[in-house]
């Protein structure tokens, strides 16, 4: 079975993220903001620190409740810091607090994060066709523009590269490689519009 070649043969956490969620649309507020708080952990570090950290970051954010992270208070930013399942960065742990916060704002004003998000692609995933991993960008002019929009609205860890990858995790963008089993299965998933 062929994947996409940034997939290590050896490390079925990697496997099991590729071959169950990369590339296949989300539409639930709630995962949306799971992605959008574990890309940004990302920064700097390997999306497989990030995997490995998971299950941990679960439990230590609320399961991703983002009406319970926007009231965390400095005591609970505190906490989290000195837990050693997850990230310890300061500017992160902040920042997933403050996002939450705006994040509650865009749901009012659009009804949805869903409705905000999947909006900038006309609620229809893109479907690329790239053959060479090197082929594949790190950032486009869609992921600028929702870049400069959240940051706009005030979210940080929010950059273009950080969004391009969010947009490949949550299946508004396929990127997966045409010679990879989950491109075209990925390809027929993206073709049923959000209405």
């Amino acid at each position: 079975m062929k994947r996409c070649d940034w997939v290590p043969l050896d490390d079925k956490l990697y496997a099991d993220y590729h071959d169950k969620e990369w590339g296949v649309p989300v539409h639930n507020d709630r995962k949306l903001f799971e992605m959008l708080i574990l890309e940004g952990a990302q920064a700097g570090l390997s999306w497989r620190t990030v995997l490995k950290k998971r299950e941990n970051y679960r439990g230590a954010f609320s399961k991703f409740d983002y009406k319970k992270i926007a009231k965390y208070s400095d005591l609970k930013i505190k906490s989290l810091l000195k837990n050693s399942g997850i990230i310890r960065n300061r500017l992160k742990i902040n920042s997933a607090v403050k996002n939450a916060q705006i994040f509650i704002k865009i749901r009012k004003e659009f009804g949805s994060f869903n409705k905000y998000i999947w909006s900038f692609v006309k609620f229809k995933s893109i479907n690329n066709s790239f053959i060479n991993l090197r082929e594949i960008p790190a950032k486009t002019e869609l992921s600028d523009n929702i870049s400069k929009d959240l940051k706009k609205r005030g979210m940080s860890f929010v950059g273009s590269t950080i969004i391009y990858a969010l947009l490949q995790s949550i299946g508004m963008v396929n990127d997966h490689q045409v010679n990879c089993f989950r491109y075209k299965e990925v390809k027929k998933e993206n073709r049923k519009k959000l209405r």
